[in-house]
């Protein structure tokens, strides 16, 4: 059984690479990948359909451009992709590439913000940084972009059936 999921998944691998669809990540896989600004995409597999990619950073750090201290963060990420999204490995990597550079909080989300944008050319992408306290302040950024002429589709917000619903416990 176990041999047969190994064999299954090698040749899903086989089968993906023969592809020109992931010719462009190059970091996955890359056991001395170091950290950088390079951010690798990949094609959007369905770019007919507007879908939400939610993504949490939960170890980011910078310094203090002012004391040299370090600044950590939960990053959240959220975009709508057009034709491309970003590959996770190079966005980690890209993160970490931010640890000894000195940055403020504002500055430091709005480039992670335009570098993603650059990249990716989504139809929305949201940036949140939620930086730890700092002198007693906890600090929120929060950097949008919206390709021009986009608009979101209606939300549907299945939970406002529940208390309607017919069925009774």
């Amino acid at each position: 059984m176990t041999r047969f999921i190994i064999t299954l998944l090698f040749d899903m691998n086989a089968n993906m690479s023969s592809t020109n669809l992931h010719d462009s990540v190059t970091l996955l896989g890359d056991l001395s990948a170091q950290p950088s600004k390079t951010l690798e995409t990949f094609p959007n597999p369905n770019p007919n359909r507007d879908f939400h990619i939610h993504m949490e950073i939960p170890e980011f750090t910078c310094l203090c451009p002012k004391t040299g201290q370090p600044d950590f963060a939960v990053i959240y990420l959220d975009y709508i992709p057009d034709q491309l999204c970003v590959e996770l490995k190079s966005l980690k990597l890209y993160t970490v590439s931010f640890r000894n550079e000195g940055c403020f909080h504002e500055a430091v989300t709005n480039r992670i913000l335009d570098d993603l944008v650059t990249a990716t050319q989504p139809k929305f992408m949201r940036v949140t940084a939620k930086f730890y306290v700092r002198g007693g302040i906890f600090t929120n950024v929060v950097a949008e972009h919206r390709q021009a002429g986009w608009q979101p589709l209606p939300r549907v917000d299945l939970l406002a059936f529940e208390s309607q619903s017919n069925t009774r416990g």
